[in-house]
């Protein structure tokens, strides 16, 4: 089902003004760990803008760079190496706060929301996916798709994604994430898979998310 308001982004699962306590009766996440996509870094402007308006709601955050990244190069690091990375990062927030990891949501943009979904598909416990401009499959590749372990993602999930997105458009988005057994939320606004200037836009939608999971 998908809710529409005028003047606001297309969301499915979830408005400004709607709680559904059966899937939120949880303690608030403590925490967000964020990654980038696979040509950025730590300091994109998507990620300091999440990490602004998330923090502002007394959660913690941890921009983490994969090792390819940190050392500047172009060439994104294989999967198995992004996924650990996740899981120290995952594990050094958790420790730091005091919080087993099921407490922490991670996240990020296009690839690294990816990898951060495949780490929790594979075991890696934690409160929450948050996935922007989520690349379901390369442009102009719709049949190669990079969903094989949506089946395994048994947490809430917020997909944030433009409507002119060439890795996947709203109606391949609204298919493909059936496959997910958690609670998914698709918010979809205008713009490209960058979201260029609409850095705001997307960290807002995440942070009222974040607030309402319970």
């Amino acid at each position: 089902m998908q809710n529409a308001v005028p003047g606001a982004p297309s969301i499915r699962g979830w408005t400004a003004a709607q709680c559904d306590d059966g899937w939120m009766a949880r303690p608030r996440p403590a925490g967000l760990v964020l990654t980038p996509g696979a040509s950025a870094r730590a300091n994109h402007p998507a990620l300091l803008a999440i990490d602004d308006a998330v923090t502002a709601l007394g959660l913690a955050v941890a921009r983490v760079e994969f090792p390819s990244q940190a050392a500047g190069k172009r060439r994104p690091d294989p999967a198995a190496v992004c996924i650990e990375t996740i899981r120290v990062a995952t594990a050094a927030l958790a420790e730091r706060l005091g919080v087993p990891t099921k407490r922490l949501a991670i996240g990020g943009r296009s690839m690294g929301g990816r990898m951060c979904s495949m780490a929790a598909a594979e075991g890696l416990e934690v409160a929450a996916l948050v996935l922007v401009s989520y690349p379901l499959h390369s442009p102009g590749q719709p049949d190669r798709l990079r969903t094989a372990h949506f089946p395994n993602l048994r947490v809430p999930c917020l997909f944030v994604s433009g409507r002119r997105d060439a890795f996947a458009s709203p109606a391949e988005l609204e298919k493909e994430t059936e496959a997910i057994p958690g609670k998914v939320t698709l918010v979809f606004i205008d713009g490209d898979h960058s979201l260029r200037r609409h850095e705001w836009e997307v960290a807002e939608i995440v942070a009222a998310w974040l607030a309402r999971l319970r």
